[in-house]
């Protein structure tokens, strides 16, 4: 049965998904309710499909950006639609269907219980993960856990998570970085230095190859690079938050 609720949406951020897009949103409509889905700008004609489906589909709605501006943009718009129609939490999941929609309801579960927190997944790797991007993401988790001293963040990267709506868009607000592959990374460093708790739950995730209709965006020397920059920017933003987060630490 689908769970529906006032105050939590599934907020899905989508550019040129390929072919799972569809059933990836019928998985989260099959769990929950609302679900909203934030077209990036996709030139696929992803959003004529979408569209279709909210015409049927009171529970979807669809918003269509005019240009790809990057994940972050596109999670900062439904945040700001959603707080404006007041929901409060907002679990964020990718198109593709690499993420569990069958853990939906958990994720969900666990935010209304502690809704001061961040709901964190913690990816349980199958045979399918590219070794280079689970080793690679070790290196960006260490640096995560530095910048936040430790404060438990078990996955830096994983976007399958749900966010405190106000505090995101607080965060988002004072600054204009975190708004492509960066985002998910520097919004779970930057609400841990508000003091926003992680609760980490596990949760699997799937890659899939091309010909089972898989797409990846990664480019392995853009993102890379871009991540490199953003841990610098954060790690400069730590020294400068160190005495705080000592002293949060020891209390």
């Amino acid at each position: 049965m689908t769970a529906h609720s006032a105050t939590h949406i599934v907020l899905i951020p989508s550019y040129n998904p390929g072919p799972k897009l569809v059933a990836t949103v019928r998985a989260a409509l099959n769990e929950w309710s609302p679900v909203w889905v934030v077209v990036d700008g996709s030139t696929d004609h992803s959003d004529e499909r979408l569209l279709a489906m909210a015409a049927t589909e009171p529970a979807l709605r669809v918003f269509v950006l005019p240009k790809n501006q990057g994940k972050g943009t596109a999670v900062l718009h439904g945040l700001r639609e959603a707080q404006a129609q007041g929901y409060t939490h907002a679990l964020t999941m990718d198109s593709d269907g690499q993420h569990p929609a069958d853990r939906i309801a958990a994720f969900m579960q666990t935010s209304q219980a502690m809704p001061a927190a961040m709901v964190l997944g913690t990816p349980v790797f199958d045979a399918s993960a590219p070794s280079l991007r689970v080793k690679g993401r070790k290196i960006s988790n260490w640096w995560a856990n530095l910048e936040t001293l430790w404060a438990g963040i078990q996955d830096s990267l994983y976007g399958f998570r749900v966010y405190p709506i106000g505090a995101l868009i607080d965060v988002m607000r004072r600054q204009s970085w975190m708004r492509r592959f960066d985002f998910d990374v520097e919004a779970a460093v930057r609400l841990s230095w508000r003091g926003v708790q992680p609760v980490n739950l596990p949760a699997p995730v799937r890659y899939f190859t091309a010909d089972e209709g898989g797409v990846s965006h990664f480019n392995y020397w853009r993102d890379n690079a871009l991540l490199t920059w953003m841990h610098l920017r954060l790690f400069c933003g730590f020294l400068l938050r160190l005495p705080l987060l000592a002293a949060r630490r020891l209390l």
